[in-house]
């Protein structure tokens, strides 16, 4: 791209943002070049592009503070009941972007540093993305932090600033190479530490009476909790609320007799046992590893977390009061603790040693407040993913909280056996402690006896819940189950990354839509204006070209703009099937091998993700798909009809990149194991359509677009059940379409990796032989819906309409609604 036609490019995207006044664009340049010069210490010879992101940064951060200062002012001064949501992942991403979109400075920042010859883009990109999460977890909880600040609702996040994130994928020789992601390298600009709220947060020890028949905690370690605050503005308001994140701090000075020894390196490494805790993200996701170093993380946010709750309701006690049970009387009334998964469950018996050990309530009332102000979302259903805490090592970390459980599995078997009468079975069943093979506490089990609501992500995951997962406590209970389909922020997934075509929609609809959704039902009316549609589709091919040039620029790939991007980027795991794609894959490239002058498609298929370090399976998932991509990219016989793209280190800001460039999403989870999903709702709101199986949320995206607009696919539920009663035997589906026998074969005779020739037999033997998620037996279904998404590929107009029918109907998909629901329903807090 010429200077010129950058130059024109960089005006263009100015102009899609609205014309800035004047003042703020003055005002911008003012604060920017005071903080190059004070903040930074640099002037515009010397200065960086790491400086200038640095300076704009904090000429934006000026802006928040006043508001945010306001907002916790307004909280303290009318004693709101307020919202805790405890994650043990955020996966914010980048902050500047999002920054300047909510507080309407995208435009001045654009403007003002065009002026001063910089570009916008090139500081944006100096900024590490925050990717302090797993995947969908992490990114569904940096939504909601956005949706609960843009709607005012009175909310604090709270979880774990880690040294190192979920790390850095390479790939070197078609393998993952994992790199440590140290996004604290440079600083973070938008963090502020908070060492007047330090907290000691105890490990080990034992337990002992006191003279009061009381339970003491003696004999244990101590690790401090350093807050950082980040605010988190809410879009077009006044509101910014606070992500609090805790760090590991040793609580005591090098110990002196290890200098008078000489041993100065046992001294600092005394220090870093104890700063583990906050060093590094686990990286699994979808995988239960009970290690003791992520019980303590686990631990050390929930107990640092309590104690600031606490610490933050006593303080609008200014009233005398008799005892402490006086005290506590409203405290579910003005405190509301969402537990995001099983991760922060440990703040149950931790909030009952607070109430009963230190506060000295009664148990009975300790354990009302408890189930008054916990709620518990489930994330998944998968039997290796739920957390199974052994006793051993509770005992050994946490001695109190394994008798506080002990205590709460008492109390809840006595209710088991009163609305059970008779039933040892169910019994043995709801125990929170399971006794068979290692004794272990259920987490999951817990976090449902202790919490006054509980609720699945997705119509489809809250129906599983209560029929297989908790069927017994919903039996008990079913009052306290609830669903609370997933959602997105429309502001980072449509505003911030596809301003084209939220310019559009604004043109057509107005600009209100961003905080209220459903208005974008209202484009449905729009779906024979072919003006408008042709507009959609120029859209689309800009955003095509521009992630085509990402490509270039990175793997050096020419891939063609004209074909149908075909994208699927989430975790690696086999229950997401991306090997179901793959073999969809070899079949398109054998197909045009056999035929190469047959009309056929163009197609360019990408793959994005992560796969655990530990998962053997997932990554050779990666390695196979990239071993396919350099086949298939260098035979001249496919050329352009088909090219394989890895997309290598996925995560936030590059997401950005691809929502908008889809033109297909590939959702095909087998039913009934994926609890929601939210990347096919980003990829809907940017007018992609879908190929998906009836699973997660992809069964009320059809039902909000109706089945014309979306490829539906495979077994239901009940054919998967039904599938393995009767006895599931691949090699009947295998012997019988010589297509996948075909590609299956390839995979295991090294077709794609010749130097390697035995590198996935047994890859493709397990597949075979267990084929556990039921890739077989969904095969065919893929394989004949992907033929019907390449014959109205070709017609552009019927396809261009099928994506406008997406995105109007994406509205229900808004985190905001998510967010409202939680608030009336669960929370019964105000905005």
């Amino acid at each position: 791209m010429t200077s010129e036609e950058k130059d024109f490019q960089r005006r263009k995207q100015i102009s899609l943002r609205g014309l800035p006044e004047i003042d703020s664009v003055k005002d911008v340049i003012a604060s920017f070049n005071r903080h190059l010069h004070y903040t930074c210490a640099k002037d515009r010879n010397v200065a960086t592009n790491k400086d200038f992101y640095f300076a704009l940064s904090h000429t934006i951060m000026d802006k928040l503070v006043g508001k945010w200062i306001r907002t916790q002012q307004s909280y303290h001064k009318q004693n709101v009941k307020r919202v805790y949501y405890l994650s043990l992942e955020f996966m914010m991403g980048r902050t500047l972007s999002n920054t300047t979109v909510n507080l309407m400075l995208e435009g001045a920042a654009d403007e003002a540093l065009y002026q001063l010859g910089l570009d916008i883009e090139d500081l944006e990109s100096e900024e590490p993305d925050a990717g302090l999460g797993n995947g969908g977890l992490g990114r569904l909880a940096a939504c909601f932090l956005d949706s609960l600040a843009t709607l005012g609702y009175p909310a604090y996040g709270y979880g774990i600033r880690y040294e190192y994130g979920l790390f850095n994928q390479d790939i070197v020789n078609c393998n993952q190479i994992e790199k440590p992601d140290s996004w604290l390298t440079y600083g973070n600009p938008w963090e502020k530490a908070r060492p007047e709220y330090l907290i000691p947060v105890k490990f080990f020890g034992r337990t002992q009476h006191n003279a009061h028949g009381g339970v003491e905690w003696v004999d244990y370690t101590t690790v401090i909790a350093m807050p950082y605050d980040t605010p988190i503005p809410g879009y077009k308001n006044n509101t910014v609320n606070t992500l609090r994140l805790w760090s590991a701090k040793s609580n005591k000075d090098f110990d002196l007799s290890y200098f008078n020894h000489g041993n100065y390196i046992n001294a600092v490494l005394d220090r870093n046992t104890a700063e583990n805790i906050s060093r590094v993200l686990y990286p699994n996701d979808n995988f239960f590893e009970g290690k003791e170093l992520r019980l303590k993380q686990e631990y050390f946010m929930v107990a640092a977390t309590l104690v600031d709750i606490i610490r933050r309701f006593k303080v609008n006690k200014t009233a005398t009061y008799a005892n402490k049970t006086e005290l506590y009387a409203d405290f579910a009334e003005k405190v509301a603790i969402q537990l995001n998964d099983t991760h922060p469950s440990l703040s149950v018996p931790e909030l009952m040693r607070l109430l009963v050990d230190e506060e000295g309530l009664q148990w009975d009332t300790a354990w009302k407040i408890c189930k008054e102000t916990f709620a518990y979302t489930n994330h998944t259903i998968l039997p290796e993913a739920l957390e199974r805490w052994p006793v051993s090592m509770l005992e050994h970390v946490l001695p109190r909280h394994l008798e506080i459980i002990y205590l709460i599995n008492h109390y809840h078997l006595e209710e088991v056996r009163a609305a059970f009468p008779g039933d040892e079975e169910k019994v043995k069943e709801m125990s929170l402690v399971e006794e068979s093979g290692e004794k272990t506490i259920n987490m999951a089990y817990l976090s449902v006896v202790s919490s006054h609501a509980v609720n699945g992500v997705a119509a489809i995951h809250s129906g599983l819940l209560i029929t297989s997962l908790f069927k017994n406590f919903y039996l008990m209970t079913p009052e306290k189950f609830q669903n609370k389909t997933n959602g997105i922020t429309p502001r980072r997934w449509l505003v911030l990354c596809n301003p084209s075509l939220s310019q559009i929609i604004t043109e057509k609809i107005g600009d209100e839509w961003p905080t209220k959704l459903h208005q974008l039902i209202k484009l449905k009316e729009f779906s024979t204006d072919k003006a408008f549609l042709q507009q959609i589709f120029k859209t689309k091919q800009e955003n095509k070209r521009r992630l085509a040039q990402y490509i270039s620029d990175t793997y050096g790939i020419n891939v063609n703009t004209g074909s149908m991007f075909d994208i699927q980027v989430k975790r690696i795991h086999e229950y997401k099937r991306q090997i179901l794609n793959v073999l969809h894959v070899i079949t398109l490239y054998n197909q045009i091998k056999s035929n190469p002058n047959a009309d056929f498609v163009p197609r360019t298929v990408m793959f994005g993700g992560k796969a655990a370090p530990g998962y053997h399976t997932a990554k050779q998932i990666v390695s196979l798909i990239c071993h396919m991509a350099n086949v298939i990219n260098n035979d001249p016989i496919v050329g352009d009809k088909l090219k394989v793209v890895f997309l290598g280190n996925y995560r936030c800001s590059l997401a950005e990149i691809i929502m908008p460039a889809a033109d297909l999403s590939e959702q095909i989870s087998l039913a009934g194991t994926e609890a929601s999903g939210t990347g096919n709702m980003k990829f809907m709101l940017n007018g992609a359509l879908t190929i998906g199986t009836l699973d997660g949320a992809n069964v009320e995206m059809a039902e909000e677009m109706g089945d014309d607009n979306i490829f539906i696919f495979g077994m239901r539920v009940d054919d998967v059940t039904q599938l393995w009663k009767d006895g599931y035997d691949t090699r009947k589906i295998i012997a019988r379409v010589p297509s996948l026998q075909l590609a299956l074969s390839q995979i295991k005779s090294g077709f794609f990796n010749p130097g390697q020739p035995h590198k996935f037999s047994d890859f493709a033997d397990n597949l075979i032989n267990n084929d556990r998620f039921c890739v077989m037996a969904d095969y065919e279904a893929y394989v004949e819906c992907q033929e019907r998404v390449s014959n109205l590929y070709m017609d552009w107009v019927q396809w261009t309409t099928k994506c406008l029918m997406n995105i109007a109907s994406s509205g229900k998909f808004s985190s905001d609604r998510t967010i409202s629901q939680y608030a009336n329903e669960i929370w019964n807090i105000d905005a």
